[in-house]
């Protein structure tokens, strides 16, 4: 099952009885907080939930599958999520 931002603004406005449009807004907030510490290099720790962490990935050799020809794959940035042990333990059980 996948839990999408309306059904979070849902779970958040029944339990603090906001209004579906103010928790919707609220968690759009937070979300955009986080991409833009994203954006400008910035980790993002949620204590007892995980980190948001950017990572430079280097250039680097490739091999196009379809022709089998070596590529140079360019250098990028990824974002990378580091869960905490916290919600490690609440998965597992």
């Amino acid at each position: 099952m996948t839990v999408s931002t309306i059904d979070l603004a849902d779970r958040i406005a029944a339990a603090h009885g906001l209004t579906k449009t103010a928790a919707k807004a609220a968690v759009e907030d937070v979300l955009k907080g986080i991409a833009e510490a994203a954006v400008k290099g910035e980790e993002v720790s949620l204590n007892g939930f995980g980190k948001f962490k950017v990572q430079a990935k280097p250039e680097r050799q490739g091999r196009n599958p379809a022709t089998k020809q070596t590529i140079t794959i360019p250098a990028s940035r990824k974002v990378v999520f580091q869960a905490a042990k916290a919600l490690k333990d609440a998965v597992n059980g």
